[in-house]
């Protein structure tokens, strides 16, 4: 073997001790990262904006892979726990799900059944009324004679609310007074404040809804169910 062979042997092994040099170097790197990353672990991202109190499902979330180390305590790691929840805020797209993101949909109590009224969105505690809310329900009607007073009636006084659709337009006739859009809220009542807000929607002129401070279990005293203007004077 002459020297310009040698030299090409030697040069050879010096760029295998290299490229080994560099790999092992990546290697180290690697380590290094996961070392610090950690092991990934499912969670999920909500794919488009959830407006609140909107029943979930799994169809509403995609599944995301992400570090564990980074992944707060609260976050969803199963979708199981959507059963019979609802959104509590405006969920956005892209977030991940948390647990503090939704709460149990409220349920029939016993001897409890459900109606829905519309609500006209700006008499009725627009926004602000939510699933689990109590309200009295009121409504205003006409003297049965042109000489018998307008009377406001508390209808239903702590009446439970179990949902909150969406504003809805309403079909009317474009000479006739009244909203026209409103909002079905459903609520937990006994079949005989079923029956008075029934009434109500059918034969008063407005149906209003009155929030309840949470917390508060106590009926309107009997004199305040009924309210006339001559009576106030």
């Amino acid at each position: 073997m002459n020297s310009r062979q040698r030299r090409g042997v030697i040069l050879l092994i010096l760029s295998v001790l290299c490229a080994l040099a560099a790999f092992g170097g990546v290697l180290v790197v690697i380590g290094d990262v996961n070392s610090k990353v950690g092991a990934e672990v499912v969670a999920y991202r909500v794919k488009g904006d959830i407006a609140p109190y909107t029943p979930l499902a799994a169809a509403q979330f995609e599944q995301v892979t992400v570090p564990q180390r980074w992944l707060s305590g609260t976050a969803v790691t199963d979708l199981g726990v959507l059963k019979d929840k609802l959104a509590l805020t405006t969920l956005k797209k892209g977030s991940l799900l948390q647990i503090d993101m939704f709460v149990d949909k409220p349920k029939l109590q016993a001897g409890e059944q459900e109606i829905a009224i519309m609500i006209d969105a700006s008499t009725g505690v627009a926004g602000k009324v939510t699933p689990g809310a109590k309200v009295n329900i009121l409504g205003t009607f006409k003297g049965k004679k042109q000489t018998d007073p307008d009377v406001s009636v508390v209808m239903v006084a702590n009446a439970r609310v179990i949902n909150v659709g969406k504003l809805t337009p309403l079909d009317k006739d474009s000479d006739k007074d009244g909203p026209a859009e409103a909002v079905p809220i459903t609520f937990a009542l006994t079949t005989k404040d079923t029956q008075r807000v029934a009434y109500a929607e059918s034969f008063a002129v407005h149906v209003r809804l009155a929030l309840v401070a949470p917390g508060t279990n106590s009926s309107p005293n009997p004199n305040d169910h009924f309210y006339t203007l001559e009576g106030d004077r």
